[in-house]
């Protein structure tokens, strides 16, 4: 296993126990706990479910990366940095004010789904299964589950720093 059991307690351990308003409060143009919250959860859903579906599929060949992907995969994946421009790819942005609670469900249950794939593909399905990344390219499922690790990591700080933390 690759760190997905702690990631609940890294992204939801900072919020637990705080009151509504500490998860709706952001600096002007940036988002809320909550709306990251929710951000990491359509990621993770988009990921987990493309898998669901695919996992039945005959062996799959990765598509030739454009420069582009090669860079930012180099960057994220094994340096472990994303410029603070980028902007998050339509499917994973946040509504304006998520609901608390389903926002926690949906982030739990996209984990849960992670661990349960990760537990039937791997690791016989690790290299021949592939889905597509908005920035980074085709990626395994062991290179989905390191950058949700990674993006978690890192909008979990964002998260700290709205709480002051």
């Amino acid at each position: 296993m690759n760190g997905l059991a702690n990631l609940s307690q890294v992204v939801l351990g900072p919020l637990a126990g705080r009151p509504e308003g500490d998860w709706y409060a952001a600096p002007a143009g940036k988002w809320s706990a909550a709306q990251i919250v929710q951000h990491l959860a359509l990621a993770l859903d988009y990921s987990g479910r493309t898998f669901a579906a695919r996992r039945g599929h005959a062996p799959m060949r990765r598509r030739r990366r454009t420069l582009r992907e090669v860079v930012s995969y180099v960057m994220v994946l094994r340096v472990g940095w994303a410029p603070g421009r980028w902007r998050a790819p339509a499917l994973s942005r946040p509504a304006a004010h998520p609901a608390r609670g389903e926002v926690e469900r949906q982030f739990l249950e996209g984990l849960d789904r992670l661990t349960g794939l990760e537990r039937e593909l791997l690791p016989g399905r690790g290299a021949d299964l592939f889905v597509k990344h908005p920035v980074l390219g085709d990626l395994t499922l062991p290179e989905w589950l390191r950058f949700h690790a990674w993006h978690c990591a890192h909008h979990a700080r964002q998260i700290r720093a709205r709480l002051g933390r």
